[in-house]
Formats: C-alpha cells, sequence, structure tokens
C-alpha cells in the first residue's frame, strides 16, 4: 500500500466520523424565497402573543399551529435559541420568536397562515 493511498483512507475515515457531529451544527429551518422554511419547506410563523422568547401557543393553539420542535442534540446558535414550552418540550426560536409551522399548509411554500387573525406572520431572517 502506497502513503497516497493510506492517506486517503485515513482522510475517508476521518471525513466519515465528523458528519455526525456536523449534522448537528446545522440550523433548524432555511431561507426560501425571503422567508424561513422547515427541513421539509413548510413555511414559519411567529406569534404576536410571544414574548421574552416565551411561546403562549399552547394547547389547541399548538395543535392547529405545531411548534417547530428540538429534535435530537443541540445547543443554541447564534439567532437560533431553544426555548423551554410549557409541556417541557424543547422549541426553537430566530431571535427571541418562538416558530411554528401551520396545520393549514399542505406543501412546501404554502403560506396560508400569514396574516391569520391580524397575529400570525411568515418568519423572515
Amino acid at each position: 500500500m502506497t502513503y497516497r493511498t493510506t492517506s486517503l483512507k485515513a482522510l475517508l475515515v476521518a471525513t466519515a466520523l465528523a458528519l455526525p457531529g456536523l449534522a448537528f451544527a446545522q440550523d433548524p429551518a432555511m431561507v426560501k424565497d425571503g422567508f424561513l422554511v422547515d427541513h421539509v419547506g413548510l413555511t414559519l410563523y411567529t406569534y404576536d402573543k410571544d414574548a421574552d422568547g416565551k411561546s403562549m401557543c399552547n394547547d389547541t393553539c399548538a395543535v392547529n399551529w405545531p411548534p417547530l420542535k428540538v429534535q435530537g442534540e443541540h445547543k443554541d446558535m447564534g439567532d437560533w435559541q431553544m426555548i423551554k414550552r410549557d409541556d417541557g418540550s424543547m422549541q426553537w426560536a430566530y431571535k427571541d420568536k418562538p416558530l411554528y409551522t401551520f396545520k393549514g399548509d399542505t406543501k412546501a411554500g404554502d403560506k396560508t397562515g400569514d396574516g391569520k387573525g391580524g397575529v400570525w406572520h411568515v418568519a423572515k431572517p
């Protein structure tokens, strides 16, 4: 085995070991067409009644407006914070604003929740 082959194998092994750690560094959402979407492309919303990084959308509200839940092990990352909900689960917030999807949005790009009740708005970076 040559030095080049051994180095290539070592690089591949190091890359494979690093990949799981990189997955945790990924932002919880993405920007698409100027607004925030989750990783399946569903529009994310903010709620005017939320204050000081606390979600006020619980019970039936959370059924209609599912929170963007923290999945797995994560840490706050810049503008992205994790907040604890009343039920003890963790939710993502962007710049202290908890994020939600809307059950009326059925496919990527839908924004049917924007302006609902005058208190729901498409989340923008």
